[in-house]
């Protein structure tokens, strides 16, 4: 057994490096599921009680729960967030891709 190990390094961003569409707005749907994760853990709330407090359906709580979050934007997990009486603070930045930018070498 001497297969050798390639370690990568991937990016800041695991979705991207997956090459999953949307991976950026992926990746904040995610920090935010898991700090509703986090929350609910610390509380020890079940998922019913969960729900009557933020609004929504038990359901969806445990998808919250399950990381499935197709069916939320990242506008709904910040106001169940809210209704937990956490405060959001997000930081955008906007920048062009590598991928989008043109590079063109000009000789003199």
């Amino acid at each position: 057994m001497n297969d050798e190990i390639e370690l990568v390094k991937g990016s800041d961003n695991p979705f991207r490096d997956a090459g999953i569409a949307h991976a950026d707005t992926e990746l904040m749907k995610a920090d935010l599921a898991a700090e509703i994760v986090r929350i609910l853990r610390e509380r020890e709330l079940t998922g019913a009680e969960a729900a009557k407090l933020t609004g929504v359906q038990a359901a969806d709580i445990s998808r919250i729960r399950k990381a499935d979050l197709d069916r939320f934007t990242i506008d709904r997990l910040a106001r169940i967030l809210k209704r937990l009486d956490q405060r959001i603070h997000l930081r955008i930045e906007i920048r062009p891709s590598v991928r989008d930018v043109e590079v063109s070498l000009h000789r003199s």
